[in-house]
C-alpha cells in the first residue's frame, strides 16, 4: 500500500496551488494536503504539525524567501523544501540550495510527472540528509564519549601509577625490613649455634644424656632457623637486585657430590636411595659455586622432604650449545598440574594451611628460579601425583657477569678473560690461586 503523504503549499497565487494540487492528484499521490498564503500561517503550521513536504513559492508577497528558508532552518524547522521559481535562473538556484531548500522548480516545467518526480526527490534527499546528520551526531556522540573514557583511563592510569609507586615503595620498606631483621637475627643465632656446638664438647664437661639431648635439640632448631633466616635473606636480596653472582672455574661433579654427601644423612633418615648419576665430558664450569650448591641442596632437599619411600636421583649431563643440565627427580608425592603456575612463587606452597604436613618458607623455589634466570639458564617441571617430581635446570657453561670491577680478582672474571690472562707472559702468577693455575689447559 502506497504512504500517503502530508504536503504543505505555500503561496499567494491562488491558481498556482491549484495546479499544484491538480498535478499532484492527477500523479496518483496518496496525500494529505494543506494550504497557506503568508509566512506568518506558514511557521505556525510547521510548528504545530509535521510534514513530508512544502512546496513553497518563490513570489511570497510578505517576505523574501531566502530569508524565510534561514528563518526556517534557524528555527530548527526541518522539512524537505521545494521552491517554485518562475523561471530557470541557475544564480538563483545555488543560491536557495546555499540556502536550505532541498530542490527547485520552474512553474513552466510543472506537470503531473515532473511535479511527482520532484517530490520523491525531495523525500529522499532530506531522509538522506536527516540519516547523515544523525550519524554525525551518533559520531560526534560516540566521540565525545570516547574522550570521556580516555580521560577517565587517564585518571584511572594516573592512580594506578600512584599506587604502583606506593606498593614499590612499600616493597623496597618491607625488603629492606626483612633483610635488616634478618641480618640481626642472625647474629644471635650464630652465637646460640657456636654455644651450643661448645657445650657438646667433651672438653666442656660432660653432659648427661638429658642435657645432651636437649643441648642437641637447640643446636639442630638453631640450624633450622638459621637456613630459614637465610633463605629470607637470600629472598630480599634478589627482590631488591642486591644479590651478585660470584664467577669462578670449578668442577661442578664435585659440588654435586659434595651437596649429595652432605644431605644423605636426611634420605638415610627416612630409608630413601639418594643416587647421583654424571655424563659430562668437561666437569669444569664457569659460575658461582656457592649459589649452584644452594640450588642443589634446595632441590634436592625438597625431594627428600615430599619422597616418604623409593628414591632420589641426581642426574647431570651434557647439552648442545655449550650448556649442561642438572636433573633431580623423586618418587614423592607430586605436584597437581593447576599447581605448576604458583610452584615458584615466593611464600607459596601447595598446602598453605597452618596445620600442614611439610613446614618451610614457601621460598626454596622461588629463590631457585631467581637464581638460575640470573645464571641466564632455564628451569623445567615435569609431576604427577603420587607419581613423583622431576626439576630439571639447564645452564650455560659459562655465566655472564653483569658487571665486572676494575679490582674484581680474577676468580670472578669471566672463564675466557682468564684463559687469556694465564696465557699472557706478561701477567704475574700471583694473579691467580693456585686451583686456577691449573684450569687453562681445559676448554670449558
Amino acid at each position: 500500500m502506497e504512504e500517503t503523504l502530508k504536503i504543505l503549499v505555500v503561496g499567494t497565487d491562488e491558481v498556482d496551488r491549484m495546479t499544484i494540487r491538480y498535478a499532484l492528484t492527477k500523479a496518483g499521490v496518496q496525500m494529505q494536503l494543506s494550504e497557506v498564503d503568508d509566512s506568518n500561517d506558514l511557521f505556525s503550521t510547521l510548528k504545530n504539525s509535521s510534514y513530508d513536504c512544502v512546496f513553497l513559492d518563490y513570489r511570497l508577497l510578505d517576505q523574501d524567501v531566502l530569508t524565510l528558508i534561514q528563518q526556517l532552518h534557524s528555527s530548527e524547522i526541518k522539512v524537505p523544501l521545494v521552491v517554485l521559481t518562475n523561471q530557470e535562473d541557475e544564480q538563483l538556484a545555488i543560491q536557495l540550495i546555499e540556502a536550505g531548500a532541498t530542490d527547485y522548480l520552474s512553474k513552466s516545467r510543472i506537470s503531473p510527472e515532473t511535479l511527482a518526480q520532484v517530490l520523491r526527490n525531495a523525500i529522499r534527499i532530506y531522509r538522506a540528509q536527516m540519516q547523515a546528520a544523525l550519524a554525525i551526531q551518533q559520531i560526534r556522540e560516540s566521540h565525545e564519549q570516547l574522550i570521556s573514557k580516555n580521560q577517565e583511563l587517564e585518571r584511572q592510569q594516573q592512580q594506578i601509577q600512584k599506587q604502583n609507586l606506593k606498593l614499590l615503595e612499600a616493597s623496597q620498606v618491607k625488603s629492606h625490613f626483612l633483610a635488616t631483621m634478618t641480618h640481626e637475627f642472625r647474629t644471635p643465632m650464630n652465637a646460640i649455634i657456636g654455644f651450643s656446638q661448645i657445650l657438646l664438647r667433651p672438653k666442656c664437661g660432660k653432659l648427661t644424656h638429658g642435657q645432651a639431648d636437649m643441648v642437641e635439640r637447640i643446636l639442630n632448631n638453631g640450624k633450622h632457623l638459621l637456613m630459614l633466616l637465610n633463605e629470607v635473606l637470600d629472598f630480599s636480596k634478589l627482590e631488591a637486585g642486591q644479590l651478585d653472582l660470584k664467577g669462578e672455574i670449578f668442577d661442578v661433579s664435585k659440588v654435586i657430590n659434595l651437596v649429595v654427601d652432605e644431605i644423605r644423612s636426611l634420605a638415610d633418615a627416612k630409608n630413601l636411595s639418594l643416587l647421583m648419576q654424571t655424563n659430562l665430558q668437561n666437569t669444569l664450569v664457569f659460575n658461582d659455586p656457592v649459589r649452584v650448591k644452594q640450588i642443589l641442596i634446595n632441590l634436592i632437599s625438597n625431594a627428600i622432604k615430599f619422597t616418604d619411600s623409593g628414591e632420589i636421583l641426581v642426574e647431570v649431563k651434557e647439552l648442545p650449545a655449550n650448556r649442561v643440565a642438572i636433573i633431580v627427580r623423586d618418587t614423592g608425592i607430586g605436584i597437581a598440574p593447576k599447581d605448576f603456575k604458583h610452584i615458584f612463587e615466593a611464600f607459596r606452597q601447595v598446602d598453605q594451611s597452618i596445620t600442614r604436613k611439610y613446614p618451610g618458607t614457601g621460598l626454596g623455589l622461588a629463590i631457585i628460579d631467581s637464581l638460575v634466570r640470573i645464571m641466564g639458564g632455564k628451569i623445567f617441571l615435569e609431576s604427577k601425583l603420587g607419581l613423583g617430581s622431576m626439576f630439571r635446570i639447564e645452564l650455560p657453561r659459562q655465566v655472564k657477569l653483569t658487571t665486572v670491577a676494575a679490582d674484581t680478582p680474577a676468580s670472578q672474571l669471566d672463564s675466557n678473560e682468564v684463559f687469556r690472562s694465564a696465557k699472557n707472559p706478561h701477567h704475574s702468577c700471583s694473579q691467580f690461586s693456585k686451583a686456577q693455575i691449573g684450569y687453562p689447559k681445559f676448554k670449558l
